[in-house]
Order: C-alpha cells, then structure tokens, then sequence
C-alpha cells in the first residue's frame, strides 16, 4: 500500500481495572502504533472501549465512533488496526455482521497476529477464529459464575459495589469479605435500629435523621436522602448478615460477614414494612409539643390529646387540646405550660431513696449475671431448635416430591422457605457466644441516672430522649382532666416495685437464715 495510507486505531479492555494493567489500552495503542509505523501508515485516530467484547458491538462507544468517523469521511479508505482478533469481536454473530459493515465502508482491517484474507479458507479461518473467542468468552463466564456461585453458597457476598456502611477487604484464604465501613455503619444501624423499635416512626423520619449526618453519603445531584434509598437499607438482607441470590437458585442464608443489625432487629424490620403505613410526623412538632401523640389521653373521652398553636393579638401561643368528634371536650384548650408543670411535678415524685437506689442496683446486678449465665444453656435449646426444624425441612421436601399439582408445590415451597428463615434466625441465636459480664455501672449507667431522678432526663434530653422518658416511667397513657387539671398515671412496674418496698409500716426481711418451725 501507498505510504500515505490513512490508518485508523482500535483498541478493547474487558473493563475499567484492565486500562491500568500490562493489557491496558495504553500497551495496546503503543503496539499498534509500532506496526503502523512499520507499514508506513499514518494514524489519523485511536478509538478505545472499556467494556465487554460479548454481545452487540454497536453498544461499545469507541466502536460507534469508529464507524461515524469513517461516515463523516466516506470518499477516503481507511486501514483498521487491531492488537488482537479478540479485541474485535468475541461473539461469531457480530463478528461476521462487523466484517460486514466494515467491507461495506471500503475498510482494510489489518490484526498484529492474524491475517485477514479474502479467500475461502482466509474466510473459514476467521469464523474459526471468531467461534474461538466465543467460545473461550463463554467458558470464562461459566467458570467465574461457578466459582461466584461457590462463594455465595459459602455466605460470601459477591456485589461488586456493597451497600453504604460496608465495605470489602481481603480475607485470609484469599478473596474479599465485607465489613463495617464506620462511621457511616454505626449511622445505618442508628437508622434501622430506630425503626424497628420505633423511635422512627416512619421512613421520613429516617430521611431527615440521615439528612443531619454530615457522615453519611447524599444521594446526588440534590444533596438529599431519597426514599428509596430508605426503603433499599430496610430491605438489605446484607445488613441483617444474610446472602442470597434469588435467580441462581441460591436461598437466603447465614452471611461470613457480620451484619450492621442482628436477625432478629431485621426480621422486626420486615415485619414493620408489612404492617399498617404510618403517616410521616411532622417536622418540630414533637419538640414544641413532646407529650402529643399518645402520651396523654382526654379523661372524657380517652383519646389521645393533640397539640397545636394559637395565634394571638402579638404573637401565637402552644396549647393542647382534643380533637375527637363527639367529645364534649373537644377543641377546648390546654396551655402547654399548665400541663407540663403537672407532668414535670408527677416526675418530681418519681425518685426513691439512695438506699432503694442501691438495693435496685443489686438486683439488677443478680438478673444480669443470671442473664449471661443462661446464655449458653440458650444456645443449647436453639441448637436443638434447628436440628428439629432441619428434620421437618426433609419431611416436607420427602412430601413434595411425591406432588405434582402446580398449588401443592407452590405451598410446599412457601413452607420451606419459612422453615429456612425461622432456622437462619435460630442458628444466629445459637451462635453468640456468652460476652463477659461487664462492671454494672457502665452498663446500666443511663439506666440507673434515669431511675435515680427521670425529672432530670426530661428536662435535658432531647424530643427522642423525652418520648422514652415517658414510656420507661408510666405503663399506660396518663390522663387529663381539663376542668380539674387533674393527671391521672399508672407508674411503671419498676417504679412500683421500688414504692411498694418503701412504703410505711413496712419492713425488710433482716439478713440470716430464716427457719421454719417444727412440726411435733
């Protein structure tokens, strides 16, 4: 050919990771340049791709552009390097359908380590080229899918990108196992904590928890949490420490990796989502009016009083009220600061003795080590609990496999994958190992501070922290009476326990041994 021929470069990786290695489009450019340079070309362009050589090559945009440089200069006649025939194509389909287009366009394709000739067996030898990328493609796939497979069945998570909070490292034996990514993992499970016990009521409340963490990553281009960004973190069985592949026949089960929630916070999770929606709260609310919403019922008509804002003359005021139909109470205010003064008195009086203080602190401190000492006797019945639940898994496969209505297989099926859940959480239980019993002030720190004067609780927490004073000190929704200002309450057990031990005229059982008497 003429020295002044015109030549055109292509190259291929398989993906992003390979541009950087010894096969990267780098090293494939510079080869090809060598063998344009030899033949006395002149590269006019270099057309390079990042993605797989499978499937339709009007897909690759370095092809395309390839094809419409050619269009946009039709009258001249190009020579088309390649580094290898697989960088072509490795698909015989659009091989031959590449070949095509390019003859079409007057197009010399030239390859560093085949020759393309226009003859019968030239042709032939092509094909067989072509039929061996492909087939050698395919086989690539179906080992790595095989040995994907392997790994997921042995509770490897395989997800190129994991979930926010999460992260891959290498793993001892080889590969990758995930792990927590802080401080964003202790931000998720604040998240789905919060919902399964719920502290958030509704997935708009996680929204604008998630939106004050400076830590935790905002969807773009706006900056914000989108919902279904929540609804995808309550729905990760990565997060509940599970693995599964639904389209490769591959179950749910018990992940290497350790879950951000336990199984039994993520199961109340899923139970949450199919239960009755819940209205998202509105924003401040909470803060202006901390008793709403269920704290404190109306005496006439034992429905949960509301709150709201007046607007006066100069400014607006807080009042709550009742908003029940047919309640002869209803709309009839109460002013924020009345209620509250009879609700911080009711919590004044909440707030035993030193000496119950500590004899709560001693009994505490009994049911804990009892707690942990139990632990391994638990794991013994939940070892026993799965065995069980293994056998009857076979006893309802034997059963299937003696069906053939498509209904019976169908509710076979359901039960299984019940069986299968309800042994996944059964062995979660049964592997935690007894944690060493730790000081009890530093785990009931809090607790003790609360019992020891909730008031103090109320007055410094903040809206979360004031909701769960009032659940952890009264049992049931106190009471109301407008004309009265009477607040009725029911304290809670522990507080009764403690009132009842104090009250006058009682005594202690003193120390010793106490022996019955004997019978003649």
């Amino acid at each position: 050919m003429d020295k002044s021929q015109k030549a055109l470069i292509y190259c291929r990786v398989s993906g992003k990771k390979q541009t950087k290695d010894g096969s990267g489009l780098d090293s494939q450019e510079y080869r090809c340049r060598q063998y344009a340079e030899a033949k006395g070309y002149t590269v006019e362009a270099v057309f390079p791709d990042d993605v797989s050589g499978g499937g339709d090559f009007i897909k690759r945009p370095g092809m395309v552009a390839l094809l419409a440089y050619m269009d946009a200069r039709s009258s001249d006649r190009f020579v088309v390097i390649f580094d290898d025939l697989k960088r072509y194509a490795r698909d015989v389909e659009f091989h031959l359908k590449l070949r095509r287009i390019m003859s079409e366009r007057g197009a010399v394709r030239e390859c560093l380590n085949f020759n393309f000739e226009d003859t019968p067996e030239g042709k032939f030898n092509e094909i067989i080229s072509a039929a061996a990328g492909e087939l050698e493609r395919e086989q690539m796939g179906r080992q790595n899918k095989q040995k994907a497979m392997a790994r997921l069945e042995q509770g490897y998570a395989i997800r190129s990108v994991p979930p926010v909070g999460l992260k891959y490292v290498s793993a001892k034996g080889g590969g990758k196992v995930l792990v927590h990514d802080e401080p964003v993992a202790s931000i998720v499970r604040e998240a789905l904590e919060g919902f399964a016990s719920g502290r958030f009521a509704s997935q708009a409340e996680i929204i604008r928890y998630l939106e004050s963490e400076p830590h935790f990553p905002k969807d773009l281009p706006y900056g914000r949490i989108r919902q279904m960004t929540v609804k995808r973190m309550l729905t990760q069985i990565l997060y509940g420490g599970y693995v599964a592949m639904p389209s490769w026949g591959i179950s749910m089960r018990e992940a290497k990796h350790e879950g951000i929630v336990s199984k039994e916070t993520f199961w109340r999770i899923q139970g949450r989502l199919k239960g009755r929606p819940v209205m998202p709260a509105r924003k401040n609310m909470s803060e202006d009016f901390p008793l709403r919403g269920g704290a404190i019922s109306c005496a006439c008509c034992g429905y949960a009083l509301t709150g709201g804002w007046s607007t006066g003359k100069y400014k607006k005021y807080p009042y709550y009220f009742c908003h029940h139909l047919g309640c002869s109470e209803r709309g009839k205010t109460i002013p924020v600061a009345k209620l509250h003064g009879r609700f911080e008195e009711l919590l004044k009086s909440l707030q035993p003795t030193r000496q119950f203080l500590g004899m709560a602190k001693v009994m505490f401190t009994k049911a804990w080590e009892a707690q942990a000492a139990g632990l391994s006797e638990a794991a013994k019945t939940y070892s026993n609990k799965a065995h069980e639940l293994e056998v009857e898994i076979g006893k309802v496969v034997d059963r299937m496999m003696e069906v053939s209505n498509s209904r019976a297989l169908k509710a076979f099926e359901d039960r299984i994958e019940i069986l299968e859940r309800e042994k996944l959480i059964v062995l979660g239980k049964a592997a935690k190992k007894p944690e060493p019993t730790r000081p009890f002030g530093e785990m009931f720190e809090l607790s003790m501070r609360f019992l020891a004067n909730p008031y103090d609780c109320w007055k410094i927490g903040e809206s979360a922290a004031r909701h769960l004073v009032v659940r952890l000190a009264f049992d049931q929704r106190l009471s109301y009476t407008r004309e009265t200002g009477c607040l009725n309450s029911k304290k809670s057990n522990v507080f009764r326990v403690l009132e009842g031990i104090s009250m006058s005229g009682k005594s202690m059982v003193p120390p010793g041994r106490i022996e019955l008497p004997l019978t003649k």
